[in-house]
């Protein structure tokens, strides 16, 4: 097999899509920004090698907390242009110089690994290829005053895609004279290649391979996601904890992650968080994967006084490393005190933040019941919670 690196350009502002200043990349959808998806689809490529990210200066923490966890190689700064983008990227990786070089923008983030292979293969071949969809519109060029200039043979038309694959050292000789030239308008790397001489061949894209660009293409994208997501599963989980018998025996509950003065902790497993104990169990049980205490048994020491948002990630994880997402988390508070409402909003924030979801798939919500029972006596409190979870079909 060539040496195969990946450059994923990155560094585009493209706010327009988010309706904020926050540039689409990093954007989520479905749990994940749109750059962490594409990156992960390319390191987890058996044939590629190396992913080079290109980013804009401003957004070194966005990337750090988008790539967590992902081996690609250090970021490297773009510039004004995608081109020049595309160049730091390629420069970067010129000292040691793959074989083959793929360039992918991280606005399209549902590129497939099967994509990836066949752009690797034409590439091999040919020495320059490119992904791209036939068009099935009847397609007309207009002329300046609006009018119908002539109607265009769409069967010698295509709409192209990325990743595009090229010989490293012919993209990057390309790029190289193209800046020498001063010519930095090319819209893609096959354009520039067309201009410096390379024969660029064409072969079939994928039609869920969209680009992000506007905030239509963002509920596009949703559907896609959720629409691949056809096996909805729902777990509940109920959890209980008591009070210390003395009013010295702590001064604060720990609920939901967020700490809350009382007079009274609560005891029981790690730091005794009845909520997501009970969020815990209840993607488990969406996944049927056993309980809490299966995975974290109250016996082990490791555990004692451990914070349980680790236990919440456990179970997140469970759910992405089976190609799924949350798609809502609930949770019901049953207590006299302390005051659940004050501390909600901080409650629902801190969740999204473990379960990495936003935060309006978080309801958090509180009751007493009625001086009635072991909740109603204040010796301690009661946590349901359920969860729905979205997985592919196996």
């Amino acid at each position: 097999m060539p040496d195969v690196a990946a450059v994923i350009v990155a560094a585009g502002r493209g706010t327009r899509a988010t309706g904020g200043d926050l540039p689409k990349q990093f954007r989520r959808i479905g749990g994940e920004t749109l750059l962490r998806r594409t990156l992960v689809t390319f390191v987890e490529h058996r044939n590629v090698g190396r992913v080079q990210p290109v980013i804009h200066p401003e957004d070194v923490a966005r990337f750090q907390s988008s790539a967590a966890g992902i081996e690609t190689l250090l970021p490297v700064y773009g510039g004004a242009t995608r081109q020049a983008s595309v160049r730091a990227g390629l420069e970067a990786l010129s000292t040691r110089a793959p074989d083959i070089v793929l360039i992918h923008d991280a606005a399209r983030p549902f590129a497939s690994a099967e994509l990836v292979a066949r752009t690797i293969a034409a590439t091999a071949a040919t020495g320059a290829a490119i992904p791209a969809l036939t068009v099935t519109d009847t397609v007309k060029s207009v002329d300046r005053d609006g009018f119908v200039d002539q109607t265009l043979d769409r069967n010698t038309l295509r709409l192209v895609q990325t990743p595009q694959g090229f010989d490293f050292a012919a993209l990057l000789a390309a790029h190289r004279r193209a800046a020498a030239q001063g010519r930095d308008d090319f819209t893609d790397d096959a354009a520039l290649a067309e201009w410096a001489g390379m024969k660029v061949a064409v072969f079939a894209g994928e039609p869920g391979n969209i680009k992000i660009t506007n905030t239509e293409d963002f509920a596009r994208a949703e559907a896609m996601q959720f629409a691949a997501l056809g096996d909805v599963r729902t777990g509940t989980g109920i959890d209980v904890h008591a009070f210390g018998q003395s009013t010295d025996f702590g001064d604060h509950v720990t609920l939901g992650g967020i700490r809350i003065p009382h007079p009274q902790a609560l005891t029981g497993h790690s730091d005794a968080d009845v909520a997501l104990h009970a969020l815990t169990d209840a993607i488990l049980g969406a996944l049927a994967e056993g309980d809490i205490g299966a995975h974290f048994p109250p016996s082990d020491a490791q555990w004692r006084g451990a914070s349980s948002d680790r236990f919440l990630k456990f179970a997140i994880e469970r759910v992405t490393t089976r190609g799924g997402r949350i798609a809502h988390l609930d949770l019901t508070i049953v207590c006299e005190a302390p005051r659940i409402g004050p501390q909600r909003d901080a409650m629902r924030a801190r969740i999204a933040e473990i379960a990495g979801i936003d935060v309006s798939r978080v309801a958090v919500k509180a009751t007493t019941s009625e001086k009635l029972g072991f909740t109603g006596r204040g010796e301690g409190i009661a946590a349901y919670a359920t969860a729905t979870v979205r997985l592919p079909w196996s």
